[in-house]
């Protein structure tokens, strides 16, 4: 026959509050846990992302490489022009600004220096230039005040224009070209600063939709 449990009723319930108490501290071990594991892998989550957007941010890019002139503007022509640099940031210009676009073709640099005179950014590019790299060109002119088109004859496979400053690049680096447009578009030294960069002319080129 079984013993008889002459244990006395305070210690049986001594021993069940101590184990009760036991398992709740167990239980509050394991939530604490996983609040801590929860707080470390957001934690890596938002480094991450802030570490991606710090990496990416135009504001970090290096625009050491710019090339500054001292074109004054308001200088009209109806006759082709000669210019100094190639494509061109500035000087004598028609008097009929290029709409802002992307273009499949050329662009009369008389007219794009017009563009450029409102505040414009011209981005060009060597037909050469792979598709993908356009197509990031083509990305970028779809805001205001952007022209885009290809130059055969400049010496850079990519080059960033806007009045009075130009970054030649070998590839179209989307960072830099960001900070770029961010710097020069609409920037403090456009001789006519918030002129229109539509209504003007595209003559008979193809511009992409």
């Amino acid at each position: 026959m079984p013993r008889p449990d002459r244990t006395a009723p305070n210690d049986r319930a001594a021993r069940v509050a101590k184990i009760q108490k036991a398992s709740q501290a167990a239980e509050r071990r394991r939530g604490a846990l996983i609040w801590v594991t929860a707080a470390v892998v957001l934690a890596a989550i938002v480094g991450a992302v802030v570490f991606a957007i710090v990496r990416d941010s135009p504001a970090l890019a290096d625009l050491s490489g710019v090339q500054d002139y001292a074109y004054e503007g308001s200088q009209h022509t109806p006759s082709a022009v000669t210019y100094a640099e190639n494509p061109p940031v500035g000087g004598e210009h028609n008097d009929a600004w290029w709409n802002c676009g992307v273009y499949e073709q050329e662009v009369p640099k008389e007219h794009a220096v017009h563009s450029l005179e409102h505040g414009a950014v011209w981005l060009t590019y060597q037909p050469s230039l792979p598709a993908d790299q356009i197509a990031l060109l083509e990305e970028l002119g779809g805001e205001d005040y952007m022209l885009v088109s290809p130059l055969a004859d400049q010496s850079s496979p990519v080059v960033a224009s806007s009045w009075n400053h130009q970054l030649s690049l070998d590839t179209a680096d989307e960072k830099t070209l960001k900070a770029f447009i961010r710097a020069y578009k609409q920037g403090p030294d456009t001789p006519e600063l918030g002129a229109a960069c539509t209504s003007g002319t595209t003559t008979d080129l193809v511009q992409r939709s």
